[in-house]
């Protein structure tokens, strides 16, 4: 079958729409950005006619660029910022802007769900602890702080998921995002009536919820005027940002991971059927290839890390990387290479915005420790490189210690271009890396899911099979895994060991 697919990724900083041909080249793409709203100190909002107004826009130009027969589009597929919250009364108006995945307010919330529900059967049904990031302790907050605005509420929607009702008009969801509204029951992939009743919410609000390669509506006279689509061509549920890039790199069968190094970190695997960490130190969601699911763990700071250290402390790179033509990081690997595994005893923990994954900890610090005057800048540069990999590591010990098989990584984000970086993980995890040639992630896989829904293929594994290339391995050098395990002790028991300090200094009123 000839034709091309379009892939919609509606992130927290900009929309990119990308056209594909079925073999997962780029014919044409476009982003928007829109800003990030932060009324109080932890709150984070935006306003869903921004997320609309770029897909729109960005779907205009697109097809305007492309310069091909619109019916030549067989399918489009949505991917998006999980977690966030989108209002609607009955007329379909939005009520209030959404609170999305970053924001921290709902800690005494997600309490107040552990209390009713219970830990144990909280984490059973939607496989995960009461978290803020999630929708329902942000539907509690509305509930306990706007009640008026709570008592309007007639669909609960995610962000991708209100862009979809602006381009079909219809209510809808898929399974991979709507794991992380804690409303799911995510072993049956299905709404769970106990939680959403248990928590004053009503089933009538909820969704309709698909598998990822289903068509879940069909784009509309209005929305097809004003982007260049045609009115009924298909839309199929797609996934939420981490479930599509998993499919964007290929990781869609046992033994494959993978590993991003964004502004936060996630390492993610497939699994056939659904483990769930009693623990709850990871999340389990279902993943966007029907009837499987993954596991997956989150850092807050992974590039977020050294890009601190580039803007505070590496003042001389950045000037050098500007003589030299170079991006800064550059540089700074260069220099982190010249540093010996281990940067010479030099530890970095990568808590700079709390920690998630294993540690559920928003008050957890960052901090060097081993520094002596023998270190360098070049050493701390290195440290901090190899913190956010020690970091990622321990979200892969417990996929391991589930016993979900993991046999290659295949790396992204900023941080996946990084061969330090790629090698780092390689050595840590004791498992080959790996890249993908063409790196439009959550976008691809989305599309590629598009084209499943179409009839292009008729699998996620064929469609990924046909559109994914992958670049030489970097591979695990056991003597230089050996090494960094004995460090990955020591940088284990710091956080045990600095928690007592960590709360001592959230609690002290001069910091409020």
């Amino acid at each position: 079958m000839d034709g091309m697919i379009l892939g919609v990724d509606i992130g927290t900083s900009a929309t990119k729409t990308v056209l594909f041909d079925l073999t997962g080249r780029i014919i044409a793409s476009a982003s928007r950005e829109y800003p990030l709203y932060q009324p109080q100190m932890g709150w984070a909002e935006q306003d869903p006619e921004d997320w609309a107004q770029a897909t729109l826009n960005t779907i205009a130009e697109v097809t305007a660029s492309a310069g091909v027969d619109r019916r030549s589009i067989l399918g489009m597929g949505l991917s998006g910022q999980m977690h966030g919250m989108v209002l609607l009364d009955k007329a379909g108006r939005v009520l209030r802007p959404a609170i999305i995945w970053c924001d921290q307010r709902t800690q005494r919330q997600c309490d107040e769900m552990t209390s009713i529900l219970g830990r144990e059967r909280l984490i059973e049904i939607t496989a995960n602890p009461a978290l803020t990031g999630f929708t329902a302790s942000k539907l509690l907050w509305v509930k306990e702080n706007q009640p008026d605005i709570f008592e309007r509420i007639d669909k609960v929607l995610l962000p991708k998921d209100y862009v979809r009702y602006v381009l079909t008009g219809e209510f809808a969801t898929e399974v991979s995002d709507a794991s992380g509204m804690q409303l799911l029951d995510v072993p049956k992939r299905q709404w769970s009536g106990e939680v959403i009743s248990a928590l004053g919410f009503s089933m009538q609000w909820m969704p309709k919820v698909y598998e990822s390669v289903e068509v879940s509506g069909q784009i509309t006279p209005e929305a097809a005027e004003k982007t260049g689509l045609w009115a009924g061509m298909p839309v199929v549920g797609g996934a939420g940002d981490n479930a599509a890039g998993a499919v964007g790199t290929g990781v869609v069968s046992p033994g494959a991971a993978f590993s991003t190094i964004g502004t936060s970190g996630v390492v993610f695997a497939h699994m056939e059927r659904p483990q769930i960490d009693p623990q709850g130190r990871i999340h389990t969601f279902c993943h966007a290839v029907p009837g499987a699911w993954h596991v997956m763990g989150v850092i807050q700071s992974a590039g977020l890390s050294l890009r601190w250290m580039r803007d505070e402390l590496c003042a001389q790179e950045r000037e050098l990387a500007k003589q030299e033509g170079l991006d800064p990081y550059e540089v700074m690997t260069r220099e982190a290479m010249q540093s010996p595994l281990g940067a010479r005893g030099l530890i970095f923990l990568p808590y700079l915005m709390g920690e998630r994954s294993p540690h559920l900890d928003p008050v957890a610090k960052g901090a060097f420790v081993g520094l002596t005057a023998v270190h360098t800048r070049r050493d701390m540069i290195r440290s901090v490189m190899e913190g956010v990999c020690h970091a990622l590591h321990d979200s892969m010990e417990i996929i391991q210690e589930m016993g979900v098989p993991v046999t290659e990584v295949r790396a992204g984000g900023g941080g996946g271009r990084s061969a330090l970086w790629r090698q780092m993980q390689a050595d840590m995890f004791g498992v080959p890396v790996k890249t993908v040639q063409a790196a439009e992630g959550p976008a691809l896989g989305v599309a590629l899911l598009a084209a499943v829904g179409a009839g292009a293929y008729d699998t996620v594994q064929q469609a990924c099979s046909a559109a994914i290339s992958l670049n030489q391995p970097l591979c695990p050098d056991p003597e230089a895994g050996a090494r960094y395990q004995r460090m990955h002790r020591i940088y284990q028991a710091l956080y045990h060991a600095l928690k007592p300090s960590f709360d001592a200094i959230a609690a002290m009123p001069e910091l409020e």
